[in-house]
């Protein structure tokens, strides 16, 4: 496996060139499409209705490295467009959708994999066919994990249901980046389109880390390899207060089986808050060591420079060094090895 040099980026996303017509049995499937509007361009087009319009950086490999290039990144793990996780599909769907994502974020990474690597998706609406995918994602193409959302069909990822795969996934060490998607409270935000994204998405992602820790599959699962979106959402302000509750509520205590900072202390968390001070309460709150990069490649939304982002910071050259390379490349040989 290539050893993984330079500023590495978790945080990244994929959207294939084409994905091939619906050839399921089911009726009124949002299944997605690409419709290629004007060069280099493109529309995804889901249950009739555009979602997102996209460049060739969605699925141009020359394109993402002229890019990595020109902001300092030497690595990129690639991971689905969120919404291309289709939890609202029957398994099976979904897993069809998923072979054809995986195998193109696959196909990237086989093209340079000096510059990226690869996390795929799988059905968790359906735990035992998404450990199936996974053995897949894994043993056959090669990939190093997969990405999940924050819930599924409102059922937030720390629920027992789920418990299957995520024992399948910490057998294998794969790691398992967590990004928001449908978040909770979506109705009560008001503005312009997308506050969605820029409001609800913190809350949902600390929620989720929350749903891990109090119905104890954190500390049933140790070695889990988990990696969160934009620094956790709004988990590290939540933290202190989970932590203040468990000192004197002893159901807290017995639900969540060991103390919640030290849970949090096991978990990876991305750069992405846009702010040097936010940035470095993540560090006071998790340890630099749970540190790594994040980017949100290609989506407007973005750290255009993330490299200054962390050198704002002022930190000494070890713990610089570990949020820049160390820390996603060490996470990323154990998934490796297995």
């Amino acid at each position: 496996m290539t050893r993984l040099s330079g500023p590495i980026d978790v945080h990244t996303h994929v959207v294939p060139a084409a994905i091939p017509p619906y050839s399921g049995g089911g009726h009124e499937i949002a299944w997605p499409a690409i419709h290629h509007h004007r060069p280099c361009c493109a529309q995804v087009v889901i249950g009739g209705k555009v979602f997102r319009e996209i460049e060739d950086s969605s699925w141009s490999a020359e394109r993402r490295v002229r890019d990595m290039t020109e902001m300092g990144i030497a690595t990129q793990v690639l991971s689905p467009m969120p919404e291309l996780l289709s939890y609202w599909f029957s398994p099976e769907d979904a897993a069809v959708l998923g072979r054809c994502i995986n195998g193109e974020i696959a196909a990237i990474v086989a093209s340079d994999p000096h510059r990226f690597r690869g996390l795929g998706m799988v059905p968790l609406q359906c735990p035992e066919v998404a450990v199936r995918e996974l053995h897949h994602a894994l043993a056959v193409l090669g990939l190093d994990g997969v990405e999940i959302g924050t819930n599924v069909g409102g059922r937030p990822i720390g629920d027992p249901r789920f418990e299957p795969f995520f024992a399948a996934a910490e057998a294998a060490g794969a790691v398992i980046f967590v990004h928001p998607l449908r978040a909770a409270g979506r109705d009560q935000v008001i503005g312009p389109s997308g506050m969605e994204q820029i409001i609800a998405f913190p809350c949902e992602t600390a929620l989720a880390i929350a749903s891990l820790m109090t119905s104890g599959m954190l500390a049933r699962h140790p070695r889990l390899k988990l990696i969160f979106s934009h620094g956790g959402g709004a988990f590290a302000q939540i933290l202190p207060r989970l932590q203040h509750a468990w000192s004197f509520m002893p159901a807290l205590r017995d639900a969540t089986g060991a103390a919640p900072v030290e849970l949090a202390r096991r978990l990876f968390f991305d750069s992405l808050v846009y702010s040097p001070i936010a940035l470095r309460f993540l560090v006071e709150q998790f340890g630099a060591s749970q540190i790594v990069i994040g980017t949100d490649y290609p989506y407007v939304i973005l750290d255009r420079t993330p490299l200054k982002s962390i050198e704002v910071l002022d930190m000494d050259d070890e713990n610089c060094a570990a949020i820049l390379n160390a820390n996603a490349a060490a996470l990323f040989t154990r998934a490796a090895q297995g």
